[in-house]
């Protein structure tokens, strides 16, 4: 292993909503904008805030996830994207010490602690003072293993505001204040019915991290931030070794639908893909005619496909492709927005939009999430890349729903230890080559999955194209 330093932090909150993606990405942009080299890391299940700190950084964001990812998975990931870099972010998810139960298990604190790093504390001061403090020695006194750097104040309305929370923090914690955000009377990031706004369906996405870099640069002390940082030694792992091929022409070729609809992608999953020796074709299913020649797979991941359906239904050369390409027997692995581009129809607004047609099933969408949440599932049945029996950490977010499926449940080949799955407590669609499911993995955490689409592609490209089941 080679060896470099890098300084780094994680940016934890007392709860979700309490600013810490402003914060995170208004951090990131701007040391990227005062010239530094910036590697973000995003903790749990999360494509929107992971694109953003991607769009703030410009280098791709790594999810670290300890429920889906082994500890010696999170740590060599961890190692190996931030060894490059001069500083390391890593944003948490809810509040600091929140887990999946009473003790904080797969917590942002479980994870700063496995990591060894400080965290920076971001604080709601809504219609709050004193207060505050007492919500900051909490967060210290709970687990003395977590150290607790720096506090970054958000929504502060007033100098005095500022002053008397600031005063109270170091009279009882000792604990420096760092930082503010003030009090603004719009969202930064665009708001809409599943959340914040994709960066990639943002037009003023540049002009938001631009306007976060600013409010950072006036408003955070940056001498005490890296300061409080130490340059910590970061061990780089031996650099992945591609599978050599004998000759190019056997290296197999996997498509991507990457686009405004389908957008959710661990850099991680690509990553494994790539080291395995595969090609990635990059595919936009809004504008492309048909699919690419030459396919020897496609991974088709999640997004929001129902903000896209008219221009998807619009492309109908490129919805028959698709189709006819499974009938020849493409391998097609497909993530929840993936699942629904692959069924018959999506009803929107009494409209009905017409999809590739590979599965009878027309989704619909739902005011409330329907699956949210991490998930466990059995592989029992037969299907294209994972072997029988084999148990995968996953997690769902979504809220359509199945209006019509003309299909029983006991063709799903997973069974849901822990989830909802897309119908009785089952996930997992399959037919000819094609498995769609709502379920997300993460390829740290589950190697079976590439491995098993390369698998698939490397079959497929051998036996000439030939359907293999």
């Amino acid at each position: 292993m080679t060896e470099s330093r890098c300084q780094s932090v994680v940016i934890a909150g007392l709860s979700g909503g309490s600013g810490k993606s402003v914060v995170t990405v208004a951090l990131i942009a701007a040391l990227r904008k005062k010239g530094h080299t910036v590697v973000p890391f995003k903790k749990g299940p999360d494509y929107i805030d992971a694109g953003w700190m991607t769009a703030a950084a410009a280098t791709p964001c790594y999810n670290l996830d300890p429920f889906l990812m082994s500890r010696e998975a999170v740590t060599e990931s961890f190692q190996r994207y931030s060894s490059s870099a001069e500083f390391a972010v890593v944003e948490g998810n809810r509040g600091l010490y929140d887990g999946v139960n009473a003790e904080g298990g797969f917590s942002t604190a479980d994870l700063a602690v496995t990591l060894d790093l400080p965290v920076f504390l971001v604080v709601n001061c809504t219609k709050a003072t004193r207060t505050v403090a007492a919500m900051v020695l909490g967060c210290r006194e709970l687990d003395k293993r977590v150290h607790i750097a720096g506090v970054i104040l958000n929504q502060i309305a007033t100098l005095r505001h500022e002053r008397v929370i600031t005063e109270a923090i170091k009279k009882y914690t000792d604990i420096p204040v760092i930082g503010i955000v003030p009090r603004m009377r719009t969202n930064i990031f665009p708001m809409r019915h599943l959340g914040v706004t994709p960066h990639q369906e943002y037009g003023g996405a540049d002009e938001a991290v631009n306007t976060l870099a600013d409010i950072a640069e006036k408003n955070f002390d940056f001498k005490q931030i890296t300061h409080l940082l130490p340059s910590r030694p970061c061990s780089q792992p031996d650099p992945v070794v591609k599978v050599k091929q004998e000759k190019q022409e056997k290296q197999v070729r996997i498509g991507i639908l990457r686009d405004e609809a389908f957008q959710f992608y661990y850099e991680e999953n690509l990553d494994a893909l790539r080291n395995a020796g595969a090609a990635l074709v990059m595919i936009n299913a809004l504008t492309a005619e048909c699919l690419p020649p030459g396919l020897d797979a496609l991974y088709i991941g999640g997004g929001f496909p129902e903000t896209s359906a008219g221009a998807l239904a619009d492309n109908a050369s490129f919805r028959q492709s698709v189709y006819e390409q499974v009938e020849q027997g493409l391998p097609v692995y497909a993530e929840c927005g993936g699942l629904i581009f692959l069924g018959k129809s999506i009803i929107l607004d009494g409209r009905e939009y017409p999809l590739t047609g590979v599965f009878p099933v027309t989704f619909g969408m739902a005011k409330k999430p329907q699956a949210h949440g991490y998930s466990i599932c059995t592989v029992e049945k037969p299907n294209p890349f994972y072997p029988c029996g084999t148990s995968i950490k996953g997690h769902e977010f979504r809220y359509s729903t199945v209006e019509t499926w003309a299909g029983s449940s006991k063709e799903l080949v997973f069974t849901m230890d822990r989830g909802t799955g897309f119908k009785d407590r089952r996930d997992g669609l399959v037919t000819k080559n094609v498995l769609a499911l709502y379920t997300h993995v993460l390829a740290p955490g589950t190697p079976e999955w590439a491995d098993g689409l390369l698998a698939a592609a490397r079959r497929y490209k051998k036996e000439g194209h030939a359907p293999l089941l």
